[in-house]
């Protein structure tokens, strides 16, 4: 009303008409206060949220668009908002109407085998480790595409829950579950960090991984059969939860990983290699104390060999 040449005693008095109580001199006190300082920390920090939701050249947001309150905490307190709220994060996250990722239902894929003879369960639900490779859990999932279900596959260290292998395929046969496991001791050799006879792996009773040629080469490569019992998740528990983080992080629709709809392997594989690589090097998981699963495994070689791979444990064994 002023750019239309009004005085401020005037709107006042209009608005005071109307049941306003506004008087000049609040009017005046109010354009000459600087602003709060909860104002000011407030703009910041949505300054720093919407920049998650810029797109790349993909059209992709940033993949830690995907967290809630306490990993959006623990993120911004990484990244120049030192000791700041979760109250504060989770008031501010809310006026922006960022509520992070909703987990939904998950299916089954596992089938059992009919032989009714396979390995005993080693890991009895405990799914912690003292150090890495020291047990892995593994289980496969469907993707639904244009082309057909792909079926995703993956090798999860139990010490850092990093993914240590995975594979792509249109078939859930043995030989799809068997690349997944030759990937994973591939990485971990060409890392520095490799997989020493007698380690776990874990699975489901999916007839994939009771067959007699996987269970051959789990024998062949050193490693010590585990295997959970028949229609349990809970027996293959840390996996399933993996599984779950992938469908609903990578594979969902409005998912940061994704560019437009699944057609065929070929996109489910690109989806795939991006996710596992944010997951392993960047995403803060709360069971690691927010640390991702490669600074975790940092943190374990360069505290007890003095390294931040396995080379050195693996001179001084020689």
């Amino acid at each position: 009303m002023r750019a239309y040449g009004h005085g401020v005693e005037s709107i006042c008095d209009v608005l005071r008409m109307q049941g306003v109580q506004v008087a000049p001199r609040s009017y005046r006190a109010w354009k000459t206060r600087p602003p709060a300082h909860r104002t000011i920390s407030d703009a910041t920090l949505v300054g720093q949220l919407r920049t998650l939701r810029q797109r790349d050249a993909k059209g992709r947001q940033k993949p830690e668009v995907l967290y809630g309150r306490r990993k959006m905490t623990a993120w911004l307190d990484r990244n120049g908002f030192d000791g700041i709220s979760k109250h504060t994060v989770d008031r501010v996250m809310r006026a922006e109407g960022m509520t992070g990722l909703v987990r939904g239902r998950k299916t089954r894929t596992t089938i059992a085998g009919k032989n009714g003879e396979r390995a005993g369960d080693l890991l009895n639900r405990e799914f912690t480790a003292p150090y890495p490779n020291h047990s892995w859990v593994t289980d496969f999932t469907y993707v639904p595409t244009w082309a057909g279900f792909v079926y995703v596959a993956f090798a999860i260290d139990l010490y850092s829950r990093a993914i240590v292998g995975w594979q792509c395929s249109t078939i859930k046969d043995t030989p799809f579950v068997e690349a997944c496991l030759q990937m994973a001791l591939w990485r971990r050799d060409h890392t520095g960090r490799p997989v020493n006879r007698g380690m776990i792996h874990h699975s489901d009773a999916g007839s994939q991984y009771t067959s007699i040629r996987f269970t051959d080469t789990v024998a062949l490569e050193g490693l010590v059969a585990s295997i959970g019992s028949v229609g349990d998740a809970y027996d293959n528990a840390a996996a399933e939860t993996v599984m779950g983080l992938y469908k609903n992080e990578a594979i969902a629709k409005g998912s940061p990983f994704r560019t437009g709809p699944l057609k065929n392997l070929a996109s489910v594989e690109e989806v795939t290699f991006d996710w596992v690589d944010w997951y392993n090097n960047h995403r803060l998981h709360s069971y690691l104390d927010y640390q991702s699963p490669e600074q975790h495994e940092q943190k374990y070689y360069a505290s007890n060999i003095g390294a931040q791979t396995g080379d050195a444990a693996n001179k001084k064994a020689a």
